[in-house]
């Protein structure tokens, strides 16, 4: 099942002071959108609907000539994110269906994000979801997990000083590293989140399978 919301645009009206010449610069991207490295015509898959905001402002980025697909295994709530990005003038798509059994044709999208998604999953699931998550992953793309860091962890990390196993990214890397993800890692941890990375092996120009 599926709803398209209406794409928004916005027009950014830049002042100008003839005498300072100076011009203000639009706001730069959430940490949160700026890490997914999404552009224009990527193909989209975000897990677990939490986060509304987030899926509104991936959506504008993969754009009209990309596609955006929201996927949660609780029909309220992904109700209720549609109607919020909706008012954030997003165009997703919507999805019912237990993570374990993703609805979609092997190699359909570029980027998967996990937002809170693996941490909600039971321990013995966990597992045959990222097997999921690796299927619909086109060859060389990738998978995104964003977890909000637990209350009193020290955020701050780029680059990677402190070993994974005492990261609050651990049990994600570990399940994107046993899934078959290359180069996993923590990307950063920072404003309260946890950004973990992994690529999938394969071919990067090859196309979806259907």
């Amino acid at each position: 099942m599926g709803w398209d919301l209406e794409l928004g645009a916005w027009d950014l009206i830049v002042p100008h002071n003839r005498a300072m010449r100076w011009f203000r610069k639009p706001t730069g991207d959430p940490l949160t959108v700026s890490m997914s490295g999404l552009k224009l015509g990527d193909r989209l898959l975000m897990l677990g609907c939490s986060d509304t905001s987030l899926a509104a402002a991936l959506a504008s980025k993969v754009g009209l000539t990309g596609r955006a697909c929201l996927l949660d295994e609780s029909e309220d709530r992904l109700r209720a994110a549609a109607a919020a990005i909706e008012q954030e003038g997003a165009l997703v798509e919507g999805f019912v269906s237990p993570m374990s059994s993703l609805p979609f044709e092997p190699g359909s999208f570029d980027v998967v994000v996990a937002r809170n998604a693996f941490p909600a999953v039971p321990d013995e699931t966990r597992g045959a979801v990222v097997g999921e998550v690796v299927r619909v992953v086109r060859g060389g793309g990738r998978c995104i997990v964003i977890d909000d860091l637990p209350r009193g962890a020290l955020g701050g990390l780029i680059g990677g000083h402190r070993t994974e196993d005492a990261s609050p990214g651990a049990t994600a890397v570990a399940l994107l590293t046993g899934a078959g993800f290359r180069g996993v890692r923590t990307l950063a941890e920072r404003e309260g989140f946890v950004f973990v990375e992994g690529v999938k092996a394969g071919d990067a120009g090859s196309p979806a399978q259907s």
